[in-house]
């Protein structure tokens, strides 16, 4: 009977072991993010101003600290094991709620205060999961602990500052002030996240998996890049209307500069940052995850949020029977596609000057590309534009196979290598297992 019971509870939270990989819990938890994505993108393009790309890009930076908050207690504790999950998924219902709640956030002051003060009240239960969790990750680790302890009045500073947006501004007679005022606190709360982590340093944390580390934060761009593909598919009207030959090419390309964006990060500099934070070690791995990954990965994630709003605007153009292929984008959705691609290539050459100290110039001289075709691809249709576009970033593909083939080989020999090691290691480890059982293996 003992040992039943036993059996039925959910057992302890099991520490990340230094080699660690994603698991398949975490990877379900993400998929919130996929829809907290496609909502700031879906409430944005349905209202393209100068106020409502920073308010996406403002409910960005806090949704993304909650992410980097929860990628540092993945780095202490295995999340789908033990009592974790329970957890989590009370974490997961918070998002969900604060994703739902999100476009009424930045409403009319006249709309109420409930979507605010949801968002609010979801953002406290994320918080209090994340912190809840990393306490008990950091028992008998008392420097770990006042690390912790740092963070708790950035945590219910925060929090006031979030309720006091959701429920002052509507008093104020001057609506003008009163959307102000609410969009300045939002600032306040993005400085004061970003600042914490900067201010509280790095003593006292730890990457123990850097395979881990580096593999969560790459999931969550790859889903940012893939949301960027569904945002272009339905804001575009590609799903559910009969199939044009316009629509055609512009399904193609929105697929070949986004595929062109994840060969820029995942063919060379991510294989090889995660190499650098494996060499690296204490403090210094430590700085490196924090600017190259938790810093330097938002604005990657938000030039896609950009590049995604303007393509679908492109695309919705495009196939529109009134205008067709010879109109031209309309608003900001030409310097929204050309200016998202830039910053998220431009982040991508700081993460690699952070990660690797070195700079690849065809970066640089793509970057030039973009901007000196910014100007002519206003004037041009909506089709050209995309395809102007996607000519530049298959081209940067194009050109680095050839100038960094010596480069490129080298990294998947090293690649290979580690992970014929990897596997060798493994085996031998299964085969102590299978002949001798645990102890045996540990030896």
């Amino acid at each position: 009977m003992e040992g039943g019971q036993r059996r039925g509870k959910l057992g302890p939270a099991v520490a990340i072991a230094p080699a660690a990989r994603v698991d398949k819990f975490e990877v379900f938890f993400d998929l919130v993010f996929v829809v907290s994505f496609f909502i700031i993108t879906r409430a944005t393009a349905a209202n393209v101003t100068g106020r409502e790309l920073l308010h996406a890009l403002l409910v960005l930076a806090v949704l993304w600290w909650c992410w980097v908050v929860h990628s540092v207690v993945a780095s202490r504790l295995r999340l789908g094991e033990g009592f974790v999950p329970v957890l989590m998924v009370i974490g997961m219902v918070a998002l969900f709620t604060f994703a739902l709640a999100l476009p009424q956030t930045f409403g009319g002051l006249h709309e109420g205060a409930a979507g605010p003060i949801v968002v609010t009240i979801s953002y406290m239960v994320i918080r209090a999961v994340h912190l809840a969790l990393y306490s008990h990750a950091t028992r008998g680790r008392p420097d770990a602990r006042r690390k912790m302890y740092q963070f708790v009045p950035e945590i219910m500073i925060t929090t006031l500052l979030l309720f006091v947006a959701a429920v002052v501004p509507p008093m104020t007679k001057d609506t003008n002030l009163g959307l102000w005022l609410r969009d300045g606190l939002w600032i306040a709360v993005v400085v004061i996240q970003y600042a914490s982590g900067l201010v509280a340093g790095t003593k006292g944390w730890e990457i123990t998996s850097a395979e881990h580390w580096t593999e969560r934060y790459d999931l969550i761009l790859i889903i940012a890049l893939g949301e960027s593909v569904i945002s272009v598919g339905v804001g575009g009207n590609l799903l559910g209307k009969p199939v044009t030959w316009p629509a055609i090419p512009a399904a193609m390309m929105g697929i070949l500069f986004t595929a062109a964006l994840w060969w820029a990060h995942f063919d060379m500099i991510g294989p090889a940052a995660r190499i650098a934070l494996h060499a690296a070690q204490g403090i210094p791995r430590v700085a490196m995850g924090r600017d190259g990954y938790a810093y330097l990965y938002l604005p990657m994630i938000g030039g896609v949020i950009l590049f995604a709003i303007g393509a679908e605007e492109l695309v919705r153009t495009i196939t529109d029977p009134a205008g067709g292929v010879t109109e031209n984008g309309h608003g900001p959705a030409v310097a929204l596609l050309f200016l998202g691609v830039m910053l998220y290539l431009a982040a991508d050459l700081a993460f690699q000057w952070r990660m690797l100290g070195t700079v690849t110039w065809t970066r640089i001289g793509v970057l030039l590309a973009l901007a000196a075709s910014l100007p002519v691809a206003g004037r041009l249709p909506a089709l050209a534009a995309l395809g102007l576009l996607t000519a530049i970033c298959v081209a940067l593909v194009a050109i680095e196979l050839v100038v960094l083939a010596d480069a490129r080989h080298a990294l998947r020999r090293v690649v290979f290598e580690e992970k014929t090691h990897q596997e060798t290691s493994e085996a031998a480890f299964r085969a102590r297992w299978h002949d001798g059982g645990p102890e045996q293996a540990t030896r």
